[in-house]
């Protein structure tokens, strides 16, 4: 690895085979990663802080939020093509009524 300049502090590749059993089914999948670390417990704490911060991300995207609901509000914004951020234009739906029926009527050629 001494010739590639990117990897300089590369020490080790980690493997890491996680097993998950929903609804019956059991998933079964190895990630890899190249890590500085060489203390197999340091790296399996990394990578399941990592991965408690994610679930924990999307369980709230998902149920307090309700993200899963609002694909189809999501497709007719990302089709709009006024030029300004989600955000905004979820905003300008919420207080201009008729950028609202634009956005939920108008069909793309």
């Amino acid at each position: 690895m001494h010739q590639k300049p990117d990897w300089a502090g590369l020490c080790a590749i980690g493997m890491v085979k996680s097993s998950v059993l929903e609804k019956e089914v059991l998933r079964e999948e190895t990630r890899y990663f190249i890590t500085s670390l060489t203390d197999v417990s340091t790296l399996a704490k990394a990578v399941r802080g990592h991965w408690g911060i994610e679930n924990s991300l999307h369980w709230v995207l998902d149920v307090a939020f309700r993200e899963d609901n609002c694909r189809i509000a999501l497709n007719l914004l990302k089709k709009d093509d006024a030029k300004m951020s989600m955000k905004a234009k979820r905003h300008r739906c919420a207080y201009e009524e008729e950028y609202l029926w634009k956005v939920l009527f108008t069909r793309c050629p």
